[in-house]
């Protein structure tokens, strides 16, 4: 994966190239999960206080209420998709904080593309050496 473009700024950590491969890691580990519907992988990148919204708008408080959403809607979902998530940018907020932009698109069967794409920020915050998805909105590309 190409380094993400960030700027080095009085908030960056000092290490901010190691840290912006960490975070697409975990942006990686949330594309792996929803290719192979794994509702516990992707729960796993969750703080317990999380906010998620959809890409239709439903907003989900709480690792619990992501949890019971996930795994309804995700087995089943990447049926015939192969979903590929692209972070594009990162802004640290704080040293242990940073807003991720990431393209979303998906493939089928053929490899072409098929549905809208979709342009999710995620928050994330490091705890305990590990980052982990915070306040998440899931927006789709409107199709001119």
């Amino acid at each position: 994966m190409d380094i993400t473009e960030f700027e080095t700024t009085e908030n960056a950590p000092a290490d901010a190239e190691a840290e912006v491969e960490a975070i697409e890691k975990v942006v990686a580990g949330v594309e792996r999960a929803q290719r192979d519907e794994l509702p516990e992988e992707f729960l796993r990148h969750f703080r317990s206080d999380a906010v998620w919204t959809t890409g239709h708008g439903k907003r989900l408080v709480g690792r619990e209420e992501i949890a019971a959403f996930t795994r309804r809607v995700l087995p089943g979902a990447m049926r015939g998709n192969t979903p590929r998530y692209e972070v594009l940018g990162v802004l640290f907020i704080r040293p242990d904080v940073a807003a991720v932009k990431v393209r979303q698109t998906y493939r089928g069967p053929d490899g072409e593309r098929v549905g809208p794409e979709g342009s999710p920020l995620y928050v994330m915050a490091k705890e305990q050496g590990e980052w982990l998805l915070t306040a998440c909105q899931n927006t789709l590309v409107a199709q001119e």
